[in-house]
């Protein structure tokens, strides 16, 4: 009899190990192996389009976009990542005249590229600076297996930081980013940063990995974190290295050493516009908050342009 339990409690904990690797198998391929297609993205409603996007700025802003991709062919730039694997990293880089110190690192969102930035390359251009658009990990030209939501970005966003350096010893840089390149800012700037880094701003990026994967599991599955974003975790520790629960936004802003403007849209149902004042209240340092009313996710800068890029010039000037 206590030989029969103990075979059926072994194969009990066989079942249930091999169906906790499934699940973190599956949910690891859905959100963060770079290759699967993402198809929650598609017709998502909390990132449908908000009403508060007016049809004719928004479409006087895409005319100008093309125009500056049509007049700016970018150079290509490249690192090898510091780590094991050696990934080879790109970035578009944008040259904006001689004897100009001014750059800003432009990083962009989940599934998206350097390519998807123009609007954001191209304001920053207009206003004299010199501006890189890396492919994070995973995206664009850039290699990588996985998606690192920020995480083990932030290690090569001090490399690109170095080779702004190594190209101009006076450059003044600002790190700006929107959605997971808001969370790879903000992740970025508690790490030991040279003096050449002079401000931050970061749009509708999450507070933490964790939080929003929690929020994702509930909204898309109606699953608990328990044990799901737990399996989710082992396996993301196994296949990339990384842990999901320490990936924080929160933490790495508090300790922060340089000034960050927080954006985010109120209405913003896919990154929550709740993680704005988690973020905010976590920074120590000279800070500010932009709420765009009406504006969902990604969308302050379409909904009311005029009252962001305001905003983010007075702060950045400050510094700069």
């Amino acid at each position: 009899m206590k030989k029969r339990i103990t075979i059926i409690l072994s194969i009990l904990i066989i079942i249930l190990g091999v169906a906790y690797i499934g699940v973190g198998n599956y949910f690891y391929n859905f959100a963060l192996k770079a290759d699967d297609e993402k198809e929650f993205m598609d017709d998502n409603p909390n990132l449908e389009e908000s009403i508060a996007v007016m049809a004719d700025v928004a479409e006087a802003a895409e005319i100008a976009d093309n125009k500056f991709e049509e007049d700016h062919e970018a150079a290509a730039m490249s690192i090898v990542s510091s780590d094991e694997l050696h990934l080879k990293l790109h970035a578009n880089l944008y040259q904006n005249g001689e004897g100009n110190h001014k750059w800003a690192i432009v990083v962009h969102g989940y599934t998206s590229s350097a390519e998807g930035m123009t609007r954001y390359v191209r304001n920053f251009y207009e206003q004299g600076f010199h501006v890189v658009a890396p492919d994070l990990r995973g995206h664009g030209k850039s290699e990588g297996a996985y998606i690192g939501m920020g995480w083990h970005d932030r290690l090569d966003m001090l490399q690109w930081i170095d080779e702004v350096i190594a190209l101009d010893p006076e450059a003044e840089i600002a790190l700006f980013g929107v959605s997971m390149g808001g969370a790879t800012v903000m992740m970025t700037s508690g790490e030991e940063l040279p003096s050449n880094v002079k401000v931050i701003v970061e749009d509708c990026g999450y507070s933490s990995v964790s939080d929003v994967f929690i929020y994702q599991l509930d909204d898309l599955f109606g699953l608990p974190e328990f044990p799901v974003l737990n399996a989710a975790n082992t396996m993301t520790n196994i296949r990339a290295g990384y842990d999901l629960y320490e990936a924080s936004a929160v933490d790495q802003v508090a300790k922060s050493e340089k000034p960050i403007l927080f954006i985010h849209g109120n209405q913003d149902t896919f990154v929550l516009y709740e993680m704005l004042d988690e973020v905010y209240d976590a920074a120590s340092v000279e800070k500010e908050k932009l709420i765009i009313e009406g504006a969902g996710h990604g969308e302050a800068e379409k909904v009311d342009p005029e009252k962001y890029w305001n905003t983010v010039w007075a702060f950045v000037g400050r510094y700069m």
